[in-house]
């Protein structure tokens, strides 16, 4: 079936311009026969079956899932899953090992700092029975020749200044006053020794009667 561009336009009711525009851009199907052009339209009979055609359902293959595929997935989501438990244990793990590592860690701090408390205690003591001797002769003349024996071995003593001034009988301005003295010759008296930012005194190898005397 082939209509002019009149019956065309008047059909459907379109302009000729816009008649035109279509056929220039190739979208009508036409043909010009002895200078006149012709739209072609395709036969309503074969359009009919091919509408008819279109309006059947197509059937299409929709994949069916088996229990075997089932089973895979499953099977899959459990290897997933166990893997999964095995990371969070492995952690589990490792923060338990590192929380005991560091309790063991801050229990030999403390076990040092004591050994060390115990260790500046016995030297005071040691340094207190020292003195003692020195100020009563008397009681030193009634020792046997074994316990000066053990005096005469004695080991030299290193003590902290500020825990022997606490040991000493002494006012706080007093043990202020001496602390401040030690600190003035800082630097510049050999016998005074500082180790992380404390002041420590060797009575095994130094006299400190003028620092310690107001």
């Amino acid at each position: 079936m082939r209509l002019t561009l009149d019956e065309y336009a008047k059909r459907y009711n379109l302009s000729k311009e816009m008649l035109r525009a279509k056929i220039k851009a190739n979208k009508l199907n036409y043909i010009v026969e002895k200078g006149e052009t012709f739209i072609i339209l395709p036969d309503p009979r074969n359009e009919a079956k091919t509408d008819k055609r279109s309006a059947m359902p197509t059937q299409t293959n929709k994949p069916r899932i088996t229990v075997a595929t089932l089973i895979e997935l499953y099977k899959r989501e459990n290897r997933f899953l166990k893997e999964k438990i095995k990371q969070l244990e492995a952690k589990i793990d490792k923060l338990i090992d590192d929380k005991e590592r560091m309790l063991k860690e801050e229990r030999e701090r403390i076990e040092q700092v004591y050994a060390a408390k115990d260790e500046q205690l016995k030297n005071i003591l040691e340094l207190i029975s020292i003195q003692l001797r020195q100020e009563h002769p008397t009681a030193l003349e009634t020792k046997n020749e074994s316990e000066l024996h053990t005096i005469a071995s004695t080991p030299p003593m290193r003590v902290e200044l500020k825990e022997y001034l606490k040991s000493l009988d002494l006012d706080p301005a007093t043990r202020k006053a001496i602390k401040k003295r030690f600190l003035s010759v800082k630097g510049s008296d050999i016998r005074v020794q500082e180790q992380n930012g404390k002041i420590f005194l060797d009575f095994g190898k130094y006299d400190y009667s003028d620092l310690l005397t107001l």
